[in-house]
């Protein structure tokens, strides 16, 4: 199936350039939504990135107007099941996945996309959240990228007080008594979506109030692009692939991987483990940020950025 023209949003006043924005269609059917913003110059490779669970492409158009004056074409998806890509259960409200495998589905068709659009090489990966462990399944899978950089990656979830076989174990059971699409408590609000529903001084994402209130301005102004809590089968899996990934070794590719002080969204100590495995891998650790490093305080946003671009220049492509 070939790339169709998809829809990018805007807040009013917003002076970034908008990416270009297409539907391309899985092995599967799955229809998805990518959007590509070009390098500013003479570009030095492209920035594969993939957002973390609730997220949209346009939530990124800050940092992909980052990357695209240091020379990076980016290219940025919607996962199946959120944003403007196919969304997979009759209440779009609730984040779903059939299987975890699927989002290499995803991978695979993105990776084919930006083949065919001849996206200067090397390419790069930046991941966040979800997208992290979605990112390093595709690394164990061969995603050809020369670096990989992970904000708060989803290499664990943060359970509190669960034992994560609990958190398994009620998913599962769940799943048998034909309730594993029902939104699982405590995976997101009633509101719909997170940043409508929690207050500023709550929240579990950021500290910087100007980044919050433009997340609050983009769930009102585009409440089709939001997500709600996960399903219980949702919860499931990806604790299940967390596990499975934890039992892998590294890849060989150098990585970055930043971590929050105040994190309590995923595993901290998954990801010190994983970091401590990984000889190419360097743990960026910033005490006064929660979960987005990248929708935090400027400094902080700046840091990691700094550092992300300095791996993506000094990595080789495979």
């Amino acid at each position: 199936m070939q790339a169709r023209p998809a829809p990018f949003r805007q807040l009013p006043g917003d002076p970034s350039r908008p990416a270009q924005a297409f539907r391309v269609q899985a092995d599967d059917g799955v229809t998805l939504r990518l959007a590509h913003w070009a390098a500013s110059a003479d570009s030095r490779g492209s920035v594969l990135l993939f957002p973390g669970r609730t997220e949209y492409v346009e939530k990124y158009a800050g940092i992909a107007q980052a990357l695209t004056a240091a020379g990076y074409d980016v290219l940025a998806i919607d996962w199946r099941g959120q944003g403007l890509s196919d969304r997979l259960l009759p209440d779009a409200r609730v984040g779903h996945v059939g299987q975890f495998a699927d989002y290499q589905r995803d991978v695979a068709r993105m990776v084919e996309a930006a083949t065919n659009m001849g996206l200067p090489r090397p390419w790069h990966l930046l991941a966040h959240s979800m997208g992290g462990c979605i990112g390093l399944a595709a690394l164990h899978g061969g995603l050809p990228v020369a670096s990989a950089a992970f904000s708060a990656p989803m290499w664990g979830i943060n359970l509190r007080q669960m034992p994560h076989g609990v958190a398994v174990g009620m998913a599962y059971l769940a799943g048998r008594l034909g309730r594993g699409a029902r939104p699982a408590p405590g995976s997101g609000g009633a509101l719909g979506t997170y940043v409508l529903d929690e207050s500023f001084s709550a929240n579990l994402l950021t500290t910087d109030a100007d980044a919050w209130c433009r997340m609050v301005r983009e769930a009102a102004a585009w409440p089709d692009l939001t997500l709600g809590g996960a399903s219980f089968d949702w919860v499931g899996k990806a604790l299940n692939e967390c596990l499975r990934l934890s039992r892998l070794d590294s890849p060989a590719v150098p990585a970055l991987v930043s971590l929050g002080g105040q994190e309590k969204v995923v595993s901290a100590t998954a990801i010190r483990d994983r970091v401590a495995r990984w000889p190419g891998a360097t743990l960026l650790e910033i005490p006064e940020v929660r979960h987005e490093i990248m929708m935090c305080a400027p400094g902080h946003r700046a840091a990691f950025l700094s550092a992300a671009l300095s791996l993506f220049g000094g990595a080789v492509g495979p």
